[in-house]
């Protein structure tokens, strides 16, 4: 049997934290299986004579601190010359994220196996998503009406405003109601109306259980997840702005909320998966570059970067025989 080429579409490998980062853990595993590791960003795709291309470059990782990583050769082919590719570039959900899930869908045209599969990274927006299960999620409202957030503040008196296009806590607010900066905030965040938003009640459980994040592959939760606690005066349960890392094992309502959303992930071919959950609520489906693999082993010792690979593996040879009796 031939060596898997496994492609990650993610950003700068340089720029990334090691320590912390879920795409390099799931290169480790790949590499530790004997697969070969392409690595590309998304200047490195495009569409050529009607097919897909990329420069493609194998390289070498390690879990060293200062060099962990190693290029190897790089190469100008088409992308359907590798088995899978994983998409796991960060936010912003910009036009650019949109058309490069168009380079990746004309390579998924062409044989190879993209994970998350690209026309579902273009309709699952992280935010919005998530209101596709209402019996899950807190009262939300999406809008860049100023009227109907003083509305929304009005009825529920604290609030949270996220941006929908971003990540890592950025930009995300609270404001209670008489807050004399909430004109000024609402503004910011649409940008003076001109920009979609989300408002969602603000759930104080988030201080007693944290802000959870929960990873599901192909719809299959796993069983421990982690739980963000905001330190000190931040409000955000966001790893990227320094957050403490609890480990936990599901609860029966996280399984309950999982098995909402079990069906339409697999459907749509949502393959892997961050929910993030506060108290009974989903909050948020992560789906362009779910994180937290390090912290769920650290605190559990659940390599989840095996179960990704071992299920990625499953499904690309069903791929293969699907493909064999066209």
């Amino acid at each position: 049997m031939s060596r898997m080429r496994v492609g990650f579409v993610m950003d700068p490998i340089e720029t990334i934290n090691p320590k912390k980062d879920s795409t390099l853990a799931l290169m480790l595993e790949a590499q530790s299986r004997g697969w070969e590791i392409l690595y590309l960003t998304l200047n490195d795709i495009e569409i050529k004579n009607d097919s897909a291309y990329g420069k493609i470059t194998s390289i070498d990782v390690n879990n060293k601190s200062e060099t962990w990583f190693e290029v190897k050769q790089e190469s100008f082919d088409v992308l359907s010359s590798l088995d899978i590719i994983f998409m796991r570039k960060d936010p912003p959900f910009n036009i650019q994220y949109v058309i490069s899930t168009y380079i990746l869908e004309k390579a998924e045209k062409e044989g190879v196996l993209v994970l998350n599969k690209p026309s579902a990274l273009r309709n699952a927006n992280e935010k919005v998503f998530a209101s596709n299960f209402p019996q899950c999620c807190p009262p939300s409202i999406f809008t860049r009406s100023k009227k109907s957030i003083l509305d929304f503040l009005e009825k529920h008196n604290k609030i949270v405003l996220k941006p929908i296009d971003k990540m890592g806590g950025e930009s995300v607010f609270i404001i209670s109601k008489n807050d004399p900066n909430t004109i000024v905030i609402i503004e910011e965040v649409t940008k003076k109306e001109t920009v979609y938003i989300v408002a969602q009640l603000y759930l104080s459980d988030i201080e007693i259980s944290g802000d959870k994040r929960i990873i599901l592959i192909n719809g299959v939760p796993i069983q421990n997840g982690i739980a963000r606690f905001p330190q000190g005066v931040d409000h955000r349960g966001n790893m990227a702005v320094g957050s403490k890392v609890v480990g936990f094992e599901l609860t029966e309502r996280d399984l309950w909320i999982c098995s909402q959303i079990k069906n339409e992930l697999k459907s749509q071919g949502l393959f892997f998966v961050g929910i993030d959950v506060i108290g009974n609520y989903i909050t948020e489906i992560n789906v362009t570059s779910p994180t937290g693999l390090n912290e769920i082993k650290q605190t559990s010792g659940i390599d989840v970067s095996q179960t990704v690979l071992d299920s990625a593996k499953v499904i690309y040879d069903g791929h293969i025989k699907e493909r064999e009796n066209r």
